[in-house]
């Protein structure tokens, strides 16, 4: 990988409302596999807290923001949206970020 190569990185914290948990994981596991064959998606991975049950991040690496913007009007992300939402403690904590230093792997 040439060392000027830019990713641009989106990092979603989620937290399940309780009992809700193993839903919501199995929604984020879902648009987690789905996400890393949209084109520009470099990869997404999933993670639980190991200090808060239920608490989720979902990190995705695109190409460039424009990759990354025409991801949220899509059918995979709308419809994790809408499954989530009766799962979510509160709105999620959603950013998009440029990489300072960051590898990945081609």
């Amino acid at each position: 990988m040439a060392d000027d190569v830019e990713i641009w990185m989106v990092a979603g914290l989620y937290q399940a409302r309780t009992g809700r948990e193993a839903d919501l994981a199995a929604v984020l596991a879902r648009y987690t596999v789905l996400t890393r064959s949209v084109e520009g998606c470099r990869n997404v991975d999933l993670v639980s807290s190991a200090a808060t049950p239920g608490r989720y991040l979902v990190v995705e690496k695109w190409d460039d923001p424009d990759a990354q913007r025409a991801h949220l009007d899509s059918d995979v992300m709308v419809t994790m949206a809408t499954e989530a939402s009766a799962m979510l403690a509160g709105p999620p904590d959603l950013d998009l970020y440029q990489t300072i230093s960051a590898y990945d792997v081609e």
